[in-house]
């Protein structure tokens, strides 16, 4: 029994295929950027994108190479491990119908 509850908590970790939340600073996003198609905005949607592809623009955002009313203000807040762990975290979500 003693063996159980000390292996039980090792199942019950939650992963980000299984519902885990966002990393830091991912959950502002959805503040500007729709997570449907549905909406007619001009901010791009981000939710599926491939990591690398959100990566790269949140690096020349960050360098000032990209231009923005908002977005090289929000990169500079954020390490490069940070824009990893948003941009694979978002990948990975789906869009909304």
């Amino acid at each position: 029994m003693r063996a159980m509850l000390l292996i039980a908590p090792a199942f019950f970790v939650p992963s980000p295929a299984t519902g885990a939340g966002p990393p830091p600073g991912a959950a502002s996003c959805w503040g500007c950027h729709p997570a449907s198609a549905t909406f007619d905005t001009p901010v791009p949607l981000i939710f599926g994108r491939k990591p690398d592809d959100i990566v790269a623009a949140m690096l020349a955002f960050r360098a000032g190479e990209r231009s923005s009313t908002v977005m090289g203000r929000i990169a500079k807040g954020f390490s490069d491990d940070e824009i990893r762990a948003i941009a694979v975290w978002l990948a990975a979500q789906q869009q909304k119908p």
